[in-house]
């Protein structure tokens, strides 16, 4: 299911599992948590898992896909209900979208020298 909000897009996909309103909804309130943090976010794929087979005290697997300018971010989280998976997981991507933030920030801030060839060429200021 495709759900646009503004410019925001966010796709919300079931694996094994129906997905009810309030779920699609839930998912795309905490998601806009996100949007408001960082600006340069292009897409978000959400894929919901319900995991029978494997381990039982973790069935509920959600992972993120997030489409920003450079690197895409892939996260996931799992435990025993759907809506903490969901929590969890935003608490992982804006954990890592504040990082990148961060690692940016100390880049534009603190400039490094640059060689070409053993020619070491002044910061720019």
């Amino acid at each position: 299911m495709n759900k646009t909000n503004n410019s925001h897009d966010v796709i919300v996909t079931g694996i094994h599992l129906d997905l009810t309103p309030s779920l699609k909804a839930f998912v795309q309130e905490k998601m806009e948590r996100l949007f408001r943090h960082d600006t340069h976010i292009v897409r978000i794929r959400v894929e919901l898992e319900c995991d029978r087979q494997h381990d039982h005290a973790h069935k509920f697997v959600a992972k993120a896909h997030v489409q920003v300018r450079g690197p895409d971010i892939n996260c996931s989280a799992e435990s025993e209900e759907m809506h903490k998976s969901v929590d969890l997981l935003i608490d992982k991507v804006d954990h890592v979208l504040h990082k990148r933030h961060g690692q940016h920030k100390d880049k534009r801030n603190h400039p490094r020298p640059i060689e070409f060839d053993g020619v070491e060429l002044p910061k720019a200021i």
